[in-house]
């Protein structure tokens, strides 16, 4: 039920490696013909548009994008701009860009497009007027190209390698450092106040990097490229990062390994008091930092599971250790016993009711990650090696978390699985499953598509593959227009119960088109399958139907490998079948012919 058929990591796991943390830039570069024949053999992937516009040489920072993209389940198609020409594409008609139909444009500048820069002799007022006139250039740029109702990804600018005026450069008003810094400043404020647009930090890449390393003054000269080949790897990671980010491409859940993982030492040999955590060593803090890292992660919305070969009792006591910072209810699931591990992996994904592929495994024995990365080619296995010190780089630099927001349900996400667990054991006291179903008390607030969870509802279109009938996905611009167009009905559900707030678990979009609703997305979470949710949701749009004078509801149904549990789902609702072209199908139910179907829901009026 979890295993995936031509999964790139099972197509090639050589060339996949070369695409993972430390990256060997030189050697991606020599091999990429090979990688990307590789990872085409991946038959799952999603197809996109994606438009580069350059104020530098971007032909190679195109060919690496698309392998990393490609690693991560996506097809790209690239519209380039001419070189430099970034501006007048974004600002003025462009009639190859409009029929191109971008689903991301991606603006690549770095210091080398700043149009000028304050000298000694400008007062504060002048620094400021320059100021003024470089961020109006790039406001231009970023409200033109609204136009397209897509993301836009622009890149911050990256400090430069020599300081005229010495230290002095960082926070004098005529430094070119601060004036950098204050830019960047800029676009981070106008970031999170354009629903659209999102900052590729290469000011950051450029540091890790080093900046000796980032730009390579020969290439420039010669080629004008604005980033070296060195750091061209790095920059197409972190962007495709952001990309996979906005179509659901971020992992969940890490899994994580605890001897000599979360701790040092084995607990069964040596006992609590043995394990090696706390301050007192420099092992000691290496593992602690590693806790803190992972509670990060928890706290803001990371769920974190346990699979280790180990006596139950023994790895539960790991985390009462009083040095300890992640604790035994930090976690959503826990398998300690001596089973394989891929076996507990699989156990985790059922309990938990997600797909492997939201999954990251983390142990420091080689072996063990082995038979996971085998036996589960979804489940992302990073080859943190054996030493602790090194586990952070290999989780934060593989990008496997990265978001494009933070919602409120996110941060509540541990607790919604939680909770989902005291619902299980509730069941089990039941004989019958309706009379379970009553005894939670469940209350649904199904409303239109509301600007305050715009993010939460692009995240949900975006990372929910199961209970998902199209699996079409939208940009937060894509749902803007929605939320704006009488064309049509929109609807979100939110789900209470006794045991709390359940948070933003279902999406309907269906199109209107003369006196039919066409469902173009269906979807909804998995923490709620099997407690009649979807049957609220769909009586609340047939009402909603009514009210405007439908009288035909048309459903699609597009099979993927993950969705087959909602294959029959218009049938069960009263629809009938009209045409399927192989798994796919599309069924119609006339509006006056349905009875509601839910009976253990209450909806908030």
């Amino acid at each position: 039920m979890y295993l995936k058929k031509n999964n790139p990591h099972a197509s090639s796991a050589s060339e996949h490696r070369l695409l993972d943390y430390p990256i060997n830039a030189s050697l991606i570069l020599r091999k990429k013909h090979s990688i990307k024949r590789a990872l085409l053999g991946n038959e799952d992937l999603i197809s996109k548009n994606i438009a580069i516009l350059g104020g530098s040489t971007t032909s190679e920072v195109r060919n690496i994008l698309e392998l990393f993209l490609l690693n991560i389940g996506i097809r790209p198609e690239f519209y380039e701009s001419e070189y430099n020409r970034y501006y007048e594409d974004a600002v003025f008609e462009n009639k190859k860009l409009r029929e191109f139909k971008p689903d991301i444009i991606y603006i690549h500048t770095t210091n080398k497009n700043i149009t000028s820069y304050p000298i000694i002799s400008d007062s504060m007022a002048e620094v400021d007027l320059i100021f003024q006139h470089e961020v109006e250039k790039y406001r231009n740029i970023w409200s033109s190209l609204t136009n397209y109702h897509c993301a836009i990804i622009q890149n911050n600018f990256e400090f430069l390698q020599h300081r005229v005026l010495g230290n002095l450069d960082g926070y004098d008003h005529r430094g070119a450092l601060n004036y950098i810094h204050r830019l960047n400043t800029h676009f981070a404020d106008e970031a999170r106040n354009r629903a659209n647009l999102y900052l590729n930090d290469i000011n950051y890449l450029a540091a890790a990097l080093g900046l000796a390393h980032w730009f390579d003054k020969h290439l420039w000269y010669s080629c004008k490229y604005a980033v070296s080949f060195e750091a061209i790897p790095h920059l197409a990671k972190n962007l495709s990062a952001i990309i996979g980010g906005l179509f659901g491409k971020s992992k969940k859940c890490m899994i994580l390994d605890l001897d000599y993982t979360c701790w040092g030492g084995s607990i069964g040999d040596i006992g609590l008091n043995g394990i090696i955590i706390g301050k007192e060593t420099a092992e000691a803090e290496a593992y602690t930092e590693f806790q803190r890292y992972v509670k990060s992660l928890k706290e803001r919305g990371i769920m974190l599971a346990v699979c280790s070969k180990n006596e139950q009792n023994y790895a539960k006591q790991g985390f009462t250790h009083p040095d300890s910072v992640l604790m035994n209810d930090d976690f959503v699931a826990f398998e300690a016993n001596w089973d394989p591990k891929h076996i507990n992996v699989l156990k985790i994904g059922a309990e938990l009711n997600v797909g492997l592929d939201s999954f990251v495994f983390i142990d420091d024995n080689p072996a063990e990650r082995q038979i996971v990365s085998e036996n589960l080619s979804e489940v992302s296995v990073p080859d943190v090696g054996v030493d602790v010190i090194h586990f952070i780089d290999h989780i934060d630099r593989n990008y496997y978390f990265e978001t494009v927001s933070i919602s409120n349900d996110d941060i509540k996400r541990a607790d919604f699985y939680k909770k989902n667990a005291e619902r299980l054991n509730s069941s089990l006291q039941f004989v019958d499953y309706a009379n379970y179903l009553q005894s939670l008390l469940m209350v649904a607030d199904i409303q239109p598509f509301s600007s305050i969870y715009i993010d939460r509802i692009t995240q949900l279109i975006n990372k929910t593959n199961q209970f998902n009938l199209t699996t079409k996905r939208y940009t937060l611009a894509d749902i803007e227009l929605i939320v704006q167009s009488s064309a049509y009905i929109a609807l979100y559900g939110r789900l209470e119960d006794r045991y709390g707030d359940n948070g933003l678990v279902s999406v309907i979009i269906g199109k209107i088109q003369g006196h039919e609703c066409h469902i173009e997305l269906w979807l909804m979470s998995c923490r709620v399958i099997k407690r009649t949710m979807e049957q609220a949701m769909f009586d609340a749009l047939v009402s909603r139907c009514q009210a405007m004078g439908i009288e035909a509801i048309i459903g699609y149904y597009y099979k993927t490998d993950k969705n087959t549990m909602v294959a029959e789902l218009y049938k069960d609702l009263g629809f009938d079948r009209v045409s399927s072209n192989n798994m796919d199908t599309v069924w119609c139910l006339q509006v006056n012919r349905y009875t509601n179907k839910n009976y253990h829901i209450k909806e908030k009026k």
